[in-house]
């Protein structure tokens, strides 16, 4: 077995592992521990217990005062995974890593064994391991706990793989790559009544859909055509009936936008246009508005290093450095406000290729193959970022 053969295999290894025993987030107690045990095991300095279940290694070679960090997330989805033969199928009820943590992490510990074989490098570098991705909770109670003054960092960088590109291809860009992801609750109070008499009461299911309708007329006439933003309605709830109209409805959705004078101006428009749909109806309205997602806004000049080891491990014929940007959510924004960095994509394959399915289906798997060649990435931004 060749050299780089036993590494591929001990990061697939290590990524069928975790898939097999997936845990949500800040619940990654065995995650957190494998993970501190195969660090240890490469002699790093290895803090437990970060954020809640965080990781942080540390490796220091020369005198460098210079420190990167190098992210990765490690909680899983509330999914049952429905891959019928997988080998290394989940085996815990009602849980998968729907999402590719289980692959970010064996990225980043092969990076660290890269990284700790080399030593060619000047300086320190940061291997985090981050809890609650999903939830949007995790970075900030890393932050929370210290992380950025206990283990000081001038940049960060992570990435996430991405069905639909090609597998092994790596896309990114400067300014916004991911949206802000706001939450919103509207819950609408009528009057109940027989469905027969509906001139007795107030019908909070009409004023629900006439709202939904009104929505989506934020994007469209209120916000500025040259910037990007969504609002969607998700959830409609009612406490009605078939033969009696409800007092109670409540609606659910998200939005996502780039910048916060977009997210100031979405949660102004919408209230004031459920609150006036209300009271034009006789209806009571409630809206609440909560900030879940920070925008991820790659800086300038680390999206150059970035693109430039993506090129050396890659070659330029796989490296896109101006992607469109996606309004999918990601945890790394909340890094990115804190400190200079850069978030990227790894290609996890198209069409028929292993790892095309998308991202949050129960059929889906991290494509081995792109492993060995994530590793190689954060390793060499680790070399271009602390030169010898």
């Amino acid at each position: 077995m060749t050299q780089d053969t036993y590494f591929a295999k001990a990061l697939t290894d290590w990524r069928h592992a975790f898939h097999r025993l997936p845990e949500t987030g800040f619940e990654e107690v065995a995650t957190s521990q494998t993970v501190a045990t195969i660090l240890e095991s490469f002699g790093l300095d290895v803090h437990r217990g970060i954020g809640g279940t965080g990781v942080v290694a540390s490796l220091r070679v020369g005198n460098g005062s210079g420190a990167i960090g190098i992210r990765a997330d490690m909680d899983a989805l509330q999914i049952n995974e429905q891959a019928p033969g997988r080998g290394h199928a989940s085996q815990v009820a009602g849980k998968m890593h729907a999402c590719g943590h289980d692959g970010h992490m064996s990225m980043v510990l092969g990076a660290a064994k890269l990284l700790c074989d080399s030593r060619d490098f000047n300086g320190t570098v940061r291997f985090i391991f981050q809890p609650a991705e999903e939830h949007g909770r995790g970075a900030k109670a890393m932050i929370a706990d210290g992380l950025l003054t206990r283990f000081p960092i001038d940049a960060i960088y992570g990435i996430h793989n991405m069905p639909g590109i090609p597998a092994g291809q790596i896309a990114t860009r400067t300014g916004g790559i991911m949206a802000s992801e706001d939450n919103f609750v509207i819950r609408i109070r009528g009057k109940g009544t027989h469905a027969a008499r509906p001139h007795m009461g107030i019908d909070p299911l009409v004023i629900g859909a006439e709202i939904v309708v009104a929505l989506q007329t934020v994007v469209s006439r209120s916000v500025d055509p040259g910037e990007s933003a969504v609002v969607s309605c998700t959830e409609f709830i009612t406490d009605g009936i078939r033969n009696a109209i409800p007092t109670n409805v409540v609606i659910k959705g998200d939005t996502r936008s780039y910048t916060p004078e977009v997210q100031r101006l979405l949660e102004i428009r919408m209230r004031d246009i459920c609150m006036g749909i209300c009271a034009m109806h006789g209806a009571h309205c409630e809206f609440e508005y909560t900030h879940e997602f920070a925008p991820t806004m790659n800086w300038e000049a680390n999206t150059e290093v970035a693109v430039r080891a993506a090129k050396a491990v890659a070659g330029d014929a796989m490296v896109e450095a101006n992607i469109p940007p996606v309004m999918a959510s990601e945890d790394f924004g909340v890094f990115l406000q804190h400190l200079p960095g850069n978030f990227a994509f790894i290609g996890n394959g198209t069409q028929d290729e292993p790892g095309a399915i998308p991202l949050h289906n129960a059929c889906y798997d991290f494509n081995d193959a792109i492993l060995p060649l994530g590793a190689q990435y954060f390793a060499q931004i680790v070399r271009e970022s602390l030169p010898r």
